[in-house]
């Protein structure tokens, strides 16, 4: 159990400006070297200029509000126990992200790339892939959250392939894991939290992310703490425009360690209001071997074959949930 104490102030996570480097080779040299510092030194950054429109990002923060507000049977309905591809609403004390810890403080509801059963990849049984379960009494929900996913696509591709040039490989290195990306969208809501309540009760657990990249968006109220390479713990202090951005053990594995999937944890301090957020967990296809990147020297052992990126997801989430 990693007990908990305030966070240090004293140093900050990067912000990179992805302006230009949509369209201009040399905007993507640049933030490719700034991710590059990046990762190394705390695994998150924020980006800005990303392209994502200020109305759609009002209206997730909104709807997300919204399907909370919901009454507690309509949400139940659409337990995560009822999907075979874990996939719905989760309530308080579903998860234990810090093991040892009490459960996480928080509920959250779940979707992702919605497959019909016939896809190949539900055919072949490849793990947590299927259909999203959707709240009837919400109409406009679903279009929203498609709307969502289809840009954290558009801006997931663009980051992997920053990452990729970030050591020094091409823009397109990802490619043949891109055909059909997957994209998790978690909604959540931390309730209240006095600051001083005992225990070692947080909304999530001190964590690093099990696959390739998250993209955070995060309300005003902040509460997400990121640990640094010196072992203090920063906030990552809401910065409007923005996401905030981490990579996860995909993406470690990949540099071989170059690279940090970084410790960081939710504590929502505020006494009196909820606090919102929405993570996106941009991922590979789920059959792609994710070996370690040929610029990268580490002690990966290049004679046992990689993991996918599915079989590693299930791993974590097995761990995760102790089933």
């Amino acid at each position: 159990m990693i007990l908990y104490d305030p966070p240090s102030a004293a140093q900050s996570i990067p912000v990179v400006d992805l302006e230009g480097s949509f369209t201009h080779a040399q905007a993507r040299s640049r933030v490719a070297d700034a991710i590059h510092h990046a990762c190394r030194e705390t695994g998150f950054f924020y980006v800005t200029g990303h392209g994502v429109p200020e109305a759609l990002v009002e209206a997730q923060l909104d709807w997300t509000r919204r399907f909370f507000d919901q009454d507690r049977t309509r949400k139940l309905a659409l337990s995560i126990d009822r999907s075979p591809c874990r996939r719905g609403y989760e309530g308080y004390g579903s998860q234990v992200l810090d093991e040892g810890s009490a459960a996480d403080f928080k509920e959250s509801f779940m979707i992702a790339c919605e497959l019909a059963p016939d896809h190949p990849w539900v055919v072949a049984g490849l793990p947590m892939q299927g259909p999203n379960q959707w709240p009837d009494a919400l109409p406009g929900f679903r279009e929203q959250m498609s709307a969502w996913q289809d840009e954290m696509v558009r801006l997931g591709r663009h980051l992997m392939g920053c990452l990729a040039q970030s050591v020094d490989l091409p823009f397109d290195w990802f490619a043949d894991g891109l055909g059909e990306p997957q994209c998790g969208v978690r909604l959540l809501r931390y309730p209240p939290q006095p600051a001083d309540v005992e225990g070692n009760l947080l909304g999530a657990g001190a964590h690093s992310d099990w696959g390739s990249i998250t993209i955070l968006l995060q309300d005003d109220l902040g509460g997400l703490e990121v640990r640094n390479a010196d072992g203090d713990w920063i906030p990552a202090t809401p910065l409007g425009g923005s996401f905030v951005i981490n990579i996860g053990q995909m993406m470690e594995r990949f540099t071989a360690g170059i690279y940090r999937a970084n410790l960081h944890r939710v504590r929502n301090n505020h006494a009196q209001r909820a606090r919102h957020s929405v993570a996106s967990f941009f991922e590979l296809e789920p059959d792609y071997r994710m070996a370690r990147a040929p610029t990268c020297i580490g002690d990966t052992r290049d004679d046992v074959p990689p993991p996918t990126v599915g079989e590693h997801i299930e791993d974590m989430a097995r761990a995760s949930y102790g089933a």
